[in-house]
């Protein structure tokens, strides 16, 4: 059975659960407590060797801190995807996910993977606070849910490492976190916000579903341009072709490669300043997007490509070298040469 969040949320989780799935709940004494993004006190086991990730953003970035202790993918990685995750981490199994839109988790495979913690990253909202505390009463099982904001990215990480006792590890992924803020904000921080770019972001087949203000899929954009569609807060919308048109863009930014390939012969977008000059840009996507898909700290490496694109005086290293290093460093793969290209192509 699924966990339903609704369910849960509405004081139905006995019922919906099943007092069969609360006797596999797992049975062991709590050896440290650390406080969760939310203040709620997490009681792990003196060593955390099993972890459940509840959504996508959880799974990467557990994947990118300690592999060996996440249980499996909330979706299985695609072939082209495994390619650039270790060969132990590709064959992890697919989970389903506790989170999130389409909720998939059989709550019979969670406790049957004997997780000692599950792992929740993203919204601190009291829906998702609630769901936690409720998943924890009803199983026994520790449940972390940590912040997902981008701007958060380092102390996520510190926290993690309490969590998995990987504190020397998390400190250098958090260093490097910060030192891409830091040099992001430095270089930029003197241009004004009505002088930036404005940037559109293209999600699906037409290109015409974007992140609204604030939404944490445009988060990066955000921190280097001004989002066309940031007139309006919220998350994930559809808007019309009239209204891209309105907004005339300098730069569009698209995950979805047929769009990418196809705007350029579309005459509902020809009459757009990004079109017209050539600047429309495929998101490296592999193993996991660059701007979001999904919102976790692949998008680190975004902002490094985001700035390179839209300030290139501002960014001069080697996007070649950053790529590299950024990929053993968070992803423990040492990519050739036609992985790199493949990578930064985006159509991979």
């Amino acid at each position: 059975m699924k966990i339903d969040r609704r369910s849960i949320l509405a004081g139905l989780g006995a019922t919906a659960l099943g007092t069969s799935a609360l006797t596999l709940a797992p049975r062991f004494a709590h050896a440290a407590s650390v406080k969760d993004s939310s203040g709620r006190v997490i009681e792990t086991p003196d060593k955390v060797t099993r972890i459940f990730p509840a959504g996508p953003p959880a799974a990467i970035l557990l994947y990118t801190l300690a592999p060996d202790l996440m249980l499996g993918w909330t979706r299985a990685p695609s072939p082209a995807e495994r390619e650039f995750l270790t060969p132990e981490a590709a064959a992890k199994p697919e989970l389903g996910r506790i989170t999130g839109r389409g909720n998939t988790a059989n709550l019979e495979i969670v406790l049957a993977q004997k997780p000692d913690l599950i792992l929740d990253v993203g919204s601190l909202n009291q829906t998702y606070v609630s769901l936690a505390e409720r998943v924890r009463q009803q199983t026994g099982i520790p449940y972390a849910l940590l912040d997902g904001r981008f701007d958060a990215t380092a102390a996520t990480y510190r926290l993690l490492g309490k969590l998995t006792g990987r504190e020397e590890r998390a400190e250098m992924l958090a260093s490097y976190a910060e030192e891409v803020f830091r040099t992001v904000s430095q270089r930029i921080g003197t241009i004004p916000q009505a002088e930036r770019p404005l940037v559109y972001y293209a999600r699906g087949t037409r290109g015409l579903e974007t992140g609204l203000g604030g939404s944490i899929n445009v988060e990066s954009i955000e921190l280097l341009a001004r989002n066309a569609a940031g007139g309006t807060k919220g998350g994930m919308a559809n808007v019309s072709i009239e209204q891209v048109l309105t907004w005339n863009p300098d730069a569009i930014f698209t995950i979805e490669p047929a769009f990418a390939e196809n705007i350029y012969r579309e005459p509902g977008w020809s009459a757009l300043a990004a079109v017209q000059n050539k600047r429309v840009y495929l998101s490296p996507r592999l193993p996991f997007g660059w701007i979001d898909f999904p919102p976790s700290v692949n998008r680190l490496i975004g902002l490094r490509w985001l700035g390179k694109i839209l300030y290139p005086e501002r960014f001069p290293e080697d996007l070649n070298q950053i790529t590299l290093d950024f990929y053993k460093r968070f992803y423990h793969v040492d990519l050739s040469e036609a992985q790199l290209a493949r990578v930064l192509s985006g159509r991979g």
